[in-house]
Order: structure tokens, then sequence, then C-alpha cells
């Protein structure tokens, strides 16, 4: 962060600890989504150095928070303006720089290992699985026989349910095989309480599919 003007750094703080909580930040005008106020949470904000002008800052936000927007905000409330010079991305969801992140030469080496020489044990490393991405999502476990209509985008059934956790409507959902592989992604038409209640209907609207069509093989319908 870098302010446009000094200010006394025990103002900085208390200005910061203003902006932790709920807050209502309008996207920037260069944005991706409507523009239009917001509510998002700041789990916590921490200034770890200050020099000057600049202030080396780390904080935790929900989804869908724009830093700079957070920056330019502070500035306003200090009086003296603000913008971002740097942002750094450490952790998302599960996923942090600390044990799920490699470096560029990294991948380089275990691509050229698997090329050369058919090892493909580093590139493994470096890619993880899909499924330790969505660990924080609601999950529903599917019978083999819901697996391949899944894949071809069908919505998913009450009858090809097996187990799931807690959710609600409208939440999104991870469709999972009983042997732990991702599937697709959906919105959940039903909460889990409803799934578990209900004998037929659709539980899941599938958004993005994730396994290959064929992985499971297709089961005839028995009349």
């Amino acid at each position: 962060m870098h302010l446009h003007n000094e200010v006394g750094e025990q103002l900085l703080r208390d200005t910061f600890n203003k902006f932790i909580g709920k807050i209502m930040q309008l996207p920037p005008v260069r944005s991706h989504v409507k523009r239009q106020y917001r509510q998002r949470e700041i789990y916590y904000s921490e200034i770890l150095e200050i020099e000057g002008k600049d202030v080396l800052f780390k904080v935790g936000v929900e989804s869908g928070t724009y830093i700079r927007k957070l920056i330019h905000d502070i500035g306003q409330d200090l009086g003296v303006g603000a913008h971002m010079t740097e942002l750094r991305r450490t952790k998302v969801s599960t996923l942090s720089e600390k044990d799920s992140m490699v470096t560029l030469q990294d991948l380089d080496d275990a691509v050229y290992l698997y090329r050369n020489d058919g090892d493909k044990r580093l590139l493994e490393k470096c890619l993880g699985n899909i499924e330790s991405a969505i660990d924080f999502l609601p999950k529903i476990f599917v019978s083999d026989g819901a697996v391949d209509p899944v894949c071809h985008g069908s919505p998913l059934a009450i009858p090809g349910v097996v187990k799931l956790t807690e959710f609600q409507k409208d939440e999104t959902a991870a469709i999972m095989s009983l042997k732990g592989e991702l599937i697709a992604l959906g919105k959940t038409v039903l909460s889990s309480d409803e799934i578990k209640s209900f004998k037929k209907g659709v539980a899941v609207k599938t958004d993005s599919v994730i396994m290959n069509t064929g992985t499971y093989p297709t089961y005839k319908k028995i009349n």
C-alpha cells in the first residue's frame, strides 16, 4: 500500500482496525462484476512494516473482496489517498504457499524428467490432485451408475445419491464417486435434509464437469 501522504502510525493502525469485520465495498470501475455495493468480510488485517508512505500488510478476506479497492477506501478514510503497488496471494481456501506451491523451476524440472526419462513422480507431486482443492465444498457421493450421466452434463437425480454432507439449497457442491474422485461441480436444488427426505427429483444441477466421459461404464435402465 502506498499512501499519497505520510500519516501517524497510530492513526494508520486505528484506521486499519476499522476495516476488520463486515464492510460494504463498491467494486472498482474495471472489474468483472456489476458495480454495486456488496457486503464482504475482512477476517483479519495486520500491518507488518511501515516505511515512509509504504505499508506492507497481511489480510484475510472473503472471496470476491477487491484488495486494491480496500486500499483505496482506507486511503480515503485517512484523508490522504492510497493505491496498491504490489499484491501477493499466499492462500486460497485450503491451498497455501507453505505446503501446496511449487516454483516454476520445479515444474520445468518435472516436465523434463517426464518427457526424457518417463519419470512422472515429480510431476505428480507438482500437480497434486484436484480433490485437495475442493476440501471446503459440501460433497455428494453417488452410485457408479450415476457417474456417466453426470459426466455427460445431466443433473444429478436423488436416486443416484448414496451419501452426502450437510448443505443448503443453492450452494455449490462437489459430486463425488464412491472412490472419492471428483466428477463434477454443481448447484444444489435442494438442501441435504430435503434430499434425504425425498425419493425422487433433481438434487443438483451440474455446472462444471471434471471427469472424462467413459471413465465409468454406462448402465442400461431396467424397466
